[in-house]
C-alpha cells in the first residue's frame, strides 16, 4: 500500500484544515487507518485512528472535540477534519495503515506510512 498525504497548510489559530490520505496499490478497506504527527524537536505522536469499516474512532485527548477522522473506502481515502486549530497543533501529519485488530495507537502497530503533510498554525 502506498499512502500519499496532502492538504496541510498555513492557517491562523481557530481555523480549520482537512488533510487527506490517498492510498494506492491496494484497497484500504482491510486496514485500520491512523494519523500521527511530529512537531519540531519532538517525537512522533498518535492523533487518531478509524476502524476499517469507519464505525469506530479513537482520538488523543488533546484533539478530542476538535478533530474528526473519516474514511471513504470507495475512494481509498482517509481524512482528518481539524477545527479550532491551535499553535500547538503545528506539526508534520502522517497517515498510516494497520492490519492489527483493535486500536492501533503505537507506531510499531502500523504497516504502511505516508510521507507527511505540514500543518502550521499561527497565533
Amino acid at each position: 500500500v502506498q499512502l500519499q498525504a496532502s492538504g496541510g497548510g498555513l492557517v491562523q489559530a481557530g481555523g480549520s484544515l482537512r488533510p487527506s490520505c490517498a492510498a494506492s496499490g491496494r484497497a484500504i478497506v482491510s486496514y485500520a487507518m491512523g494519523w500521527f504527527r511530529q512537531a519540531p524537536g519532538k517525537e512522533r505522536e498518535f492523533v487518531s485512528v478509524i476502524s476499517w469499516h469507519g464505525g469506530s474512532t479513537y482520538y488523543e485527548d488533546s484533539v478530542k472535540g476538535r478533530f474528526t477522522i473519516s474514511r471513504d473506502n470507495a475512494e481509498n481515502t482517509v481524512y482528518l477534519h481539524m477545527n479550532s486549530l491551535k499553535p500547538e497543533d503545528t506539526a508534520v501529519y502522517y497517515c498510516a495503515a494497520s492490519m492489527r485488530p483493535g486500536w492501533a495507537t503505537r507506531e510499531y502497530e502500523y504497516d504502511y506510512w505516508g510521507q507527511g503533510t505540514q500543518v502550521t498554525v499561527s497565533s
